[in-house]
């Protein structure tokens, strides 16, 4: 092989090791809630971004605390999660420059058809005591979750937040699963509506309190500083966030129904926080 041939080879794979390399940057890692993973949402929406982005999205689904903790770690380029409180403390703390709200749905108590302890109708916190009063079971995820910590607001409304009932129990585990508990043993459990809907394993529960203004579950987008984290892949995940709270992420939430029922409900013209 001459020397020209060499050159003209090591060019051409080297430009090759380049262009690998360069698809491999097009791919970040998303910090989210087991929720909104298991409400089928990133199934539907990760696609419709990478046709318009070229980026891979692998979603990484917590608790919303560990989402945090992960993000806060660098572990993570963006953050996506629905505890208004705890991001606006990650943006505080300078874990990012900003919170966007992207979306709202609500959460619903749900339990056996036959409520026992006469639940439905009732506001969220009148439900509450009246499980505990009645040491009915209920199942909390008992994970830093931002379900849970919405569970927590609301037991704390309560004058039984000491005392929640012999029957509350806590699963450190994600919506998908502590439903399941709920079903499997006729207790009572604080939901958002989207892992709801998408949830099949539903037994005799049904949706007992719902609307209460209280109920009210939005969602933000943060992307990672990269002068905390110098790894994170700053310029992709900001497509991410741009996409994900723009025209085309907004239609593309809106759009996604499980029979025919809107999951989620776009509001990024809201104020960055």
């Amino acid at each position: 092989m001459n020397a020209f041939r060499r050159l003209t080879l090591a060019a051409v794979f080297g430009t090759a090791v380049l262009a690998s390399a360069g698809a491999m940057a097009q791919s970040i890692v998303v910090a989210s809630t087991t929720s909104t993973e298991q409400s089928g949402l990133y199934s539907f929406l990760l696609p419709e971004f990478k046709k318009a982005s070229g980026i891979d999205v692998k979603v990484v689904a917590l608790g919303t605390g560990q989402a945090i903790d992960m993000a806060r770690r660098g572990d993570a380029d963006v953050l996506f999660v629905h505890d208004k409180v705890a991001e606006e403390k990650f943006v505080a703390d300078g874990f990012s420059a900003k919170r966007q709200e992207v979306m709202y749905n609500d959460f619903v108590l749900v339990g056996p058809k036959t409520d026992p302890v006469g639940t439905k109708g009732s506001d969220v916190v009148s439900a509450l005591k009246k499980i505990a009063s009645a040491n009915a079971e209920f199942i909390s995820r008992g994970d830093k979750s931002g379900t849970h910590a919405a569970e927590l607001r609301f037991w704390k409304m309560t004058d039984t937040d000491a005392n929640k009932g012999t029957g509350y129990k806590e699963c450190g585990c994600g919506m998908g699963p502590a439903l399941n508990i709920a079903s499997s043993s006729g207790a009572y459990a604080l939901t958002d509506r989207g892992t709801w809907l998408n949830f099949k394993n539903r037994g005799e529960m049904t949706v007992l309190v719902e609307g209460d203004k209280r109920l009210f579950n939005q969602y933000g987008v943060m992307l990672v500083s990269a002068a905390k984290h110098p790894q994170v892949k700053a310029a992709e995940g900001q497509k991410f966030v741009d996409w994900v709270t723009g025209d085309a992420g907004q239609k593309a939430i809106a759009s996604y129904k499980i029979g025919g029922e809107q999951l989620f409900f776009p509001n990024a013209t809201s104020a960055a926080r």
